[in-house]
């Protein structure tokens, strides 16, 4: 039976990403910064539309278990693709960065892979359009219990809540993890998608869940309050809560006690995947035994890095990076 030091659950979306001004984006009816759905014919309409396309297999989950898996522990990923000419590109990218993708793409399926076609403008502002295709489908029957119970820590992406089935999958997981004795958090992944599930967010953090990320957006919107109470509330209900304050550095509380650990602004090339990969230095900081702080700054270390260049995942070697401040 294989071991995972961490098993990620989430949106397989192939992320394509290219540059465009702010001209080009108001041309294109696009909304600048902000991550929006589209159906199927726009996504069409807007992937002719780039030039210069770079290709990734992408996700929030996926990204950041991309990112600790580049830092030598052992993963595993599920999630859908169809049996398509995008869905077998992302799972052969995964496999090749040596993450076990664990459901193979599924033939026939009703809908294609899903993708996202990222437009960075020249500030470093992205602007995501995402079709979510057959990754929304996903049910208890695509985690197998075999992986979810071998994990040491379990990752779980907000955005799968929208579906009833994705609810029940992710307790199902959760709890066969923590019976085989590892942890279990969320990544809150928007807002938005708080405002629509509030009441089975919390009582998924409540009693299924150890630990939880997400920007001081999100954190506020779980309890629709201030920052410092909605910390203070999400603390009472979860053992550890990870909250990222944009250029204000991280606050962390675990257990009771409180961790402010700063970071040092830089200017982005391209914002995304910071998010996706702050968690990927968390979690990596976790699963080998940190102490809370300096999860913290292996997590604002591999942000900062993902942001220095276009692209969710990192391109450094983040090892080095690590050694070089004095944190391995």
């Amino acid at each position: 039976m294989k071991n995972y030091q961490l098993v990620g659950i989430g949106n397989a979306v192939v992320d394509v990403i290219t540059h465009a001004d702010d001209s080009f984006l108001d041309l294109m009816g696009i909304e600048k910064g902000i991550m929006q759905l589209v159906d199927q014919d726009r996504s069409e309409k807007l992937y002719g539309a780039m030039n210069d396309r770079l290709q990734t297999p992408g996700g929030a989950v996926a990204n950041t278990v991309a990112g600790v898996g580049a830092l030598g522990l052992q993963t595993a990923f599920i999630g859908r693709v169809r049996d398509d000419a995008l869905g077998r590109f992302y799972a052969s990218a995964m496999t090749d960065n040596g993450i076990d993708f664990v459901n193979p793409p599924v033939p026939g399926a009703d809908v294609p892979t899903s993708r996202s076609m990222i437009f960075v403008a020249p500030d470093g502002e992205r602007s995501m359009n995402t079709f979510l295709g057959i990754s929304t489908g996903l049910t208890s029957a695509d985690v197998p219990p075999a992986v979810s119970g071998n994990a040491r820590i379990m990752f779980l992406e907000g955005y799968l809540f929208d579906h009833d089935a994705g609810k029940t999958a992710f307790r199902e997981a959760a709890r066969a993890t923590k019976a085989g004795g590892g942890i279990a958090g969320i990544a809150i992944s928007d807002p938005f998608c708080v405002e629509r599930h509030r009441a089975d967010f919390l009582s998924l953090i409540e009693h299924d869940l150890d630990y939880v990320i997400g920007n001081h957006h999100e954190i506020e919107s779980l309890y629709q309050t201030d920052l410092e109470t909605a910390l203070a509330k999400t603390a009472e209900i979860c053992p550890l809560v990870v909250c990222t304050r944009s250029g204000d550095g991280v606050t962390i509380i675990a257990d009771g006690a409180r961790h402010d650990v700063p970071v040092a602004r830089i200017t982005p090339v391209d914002a995304t995947g910071a998010g996706d990969q702050f968690a990927a230095g968390f979690l990596y900081g976790l699963a080998t035994g940190r102490d809370k702080e300096t999860c913290a700054r292996m997590g604002n270390l591999c942000a900062a890095e993902v942001i220095g260049h276009v692209g969710p995942r990192p391109q450094s070697d983040m090892m080095k990076t690590f050694q070089k401040e004095g944190l391995v």
